[in-house]
């Protein structure tokens, strides 16, 4: 129960892995949020996703796994050192649009621009400008967060900025949310 069926792997995700050891990136989604992006994908038909945080395109792979052909993925990093490896595999991909730039110039840049699905893996999005982020999900939406159980490599002060976001999605009267203490530590929030 607590591993993901590896026949459900998407096709490039242990090409892009390799990659991502290479390039010692450290932070990469795990395969049981993997798992769960590309379940909940699966759920939108021809709808709108939006990753802020694209990493080496690991989330991307999985998220693409579960998109339908009639869905777009829009997909945001600041580092072109490993916005690379995911272009490198997953680039061919015509649902997918990437983007290197600053995750809040981007939401900005883009503000009234509405998706049906956001995976917010960056400061952006989560601790930052988390209204901005919300204010783009469509009503039905999912907005999903990972990283929020305790992790070696949180710098000193960063658990109570996890709580705290924690108790802002808890108050807020627009979504329904489930936390689980499963993976990393997720929260699953529906727009109502």
């Amino acid at each position: 129960m607590n591993n993901p069926n590896s026949s459900d792997f998407p096709k490039a995700l242990h090409s892009i892995l390799a990659d991502t050891d290479s390039a010692g990136f450290t932070m990469a989604s795990e395969p049981l949020t993997g798992s769960l992006l590309k379940t909940l994908a699966a759920s939108k038909r021809g709808s709108r996703f939006l990753e802020l945080g694209t990493g080496t395109g690991i989330s991307t792979a999985w998220i693409l796994a579960g998109m339908d052909q009639k869905s777009s993925l829009i997909s945001v990093d600041h580092d072109m050192k490993f916005l690379d490896i995911a272009q490198k595999h997953l680039g061919n991909d015509t649902r997918l649009t990437s983007v290197c730039e600053d995750g809040g110039q981007w939401l900005k840049r883009n503000k009234g621009d509405m998706f049906d699905f956001i995976f917010a893996d960056t400061w952006h999005g989560k601790f930052l400008m988390l209204d901005e982020t919300l204010d783009m999900l469509h009503k039905g939406g999912f907005y999903i967060i990972d990283d929020l159980l305790p992790q070696s490599n949180w710098p000193e002060g960063h658990q109570d900025k996890v709580h705290q976001l924690i108790d802002t999605l808890e108050a807020r009267k627009d979504l329904v949310i489930a936390k689980m203490n499963w993976a990393t530590g997720l929260i699953v929030a529906t727009k109502i």
